[in-house]
């Protein structure tokens, strides 16, 4: 079992284009842990705008019946990958993992297997 920092540090070193990577409680909004990011991306504004991202999307599932959980969100920009994995296990509940990849060197798929991994391992 992994801790928060451990599983952010892998996150930015094991998935290949990860730029930042952020825990967030989607109840309050706040970042539990961030790593990566900088002055012109700003990790803790990030996880506090994704928390209406995950709250909409899962009123409107409950809206339409729909009886799923969420693996990931994917939102694509023009040189950016992000990423929202919500945690399943181990007291994850109410919490995702905010993945930001470089697009031109992230190979998708490989970052949500990696993640996939990552959030197994990761003990909150």
């Amino acid at each position: 079992m992994a801790n928060t920092e451990t599983s952010l540090k892998e996150c930015l070193g094991a998935i290949d284009g990860a730029t930042a990577v952020a825990l967030v409680d989607y109840t309050s909004g706040m970042a539990l842990g961030t790593l990566g990011g900088g002055k012109d991306f700003n990790l803790e504004v990030a996880a506090a705008g994704n928390t209406d991202v995950v709250r909409s999307k899962l009123r409107t599932m409950e809206l339409l019946g729909l009886n799923e959980e969420i693996e990931d969100i994917l939102i694509t920009l023009n040189s950016q990958y992000h990423l929202i994995r919500l945690l399943k296990g181990r007291g994850g509940n109410g919490l995702f993992l905010y993945l930001v990849l470089d697009g031109s060197r992230a190979n998708l798929a490989m970052a949500r297997h990696q993640l996939r991994r990552i959030e197994s391992e990761l003990e909150v």
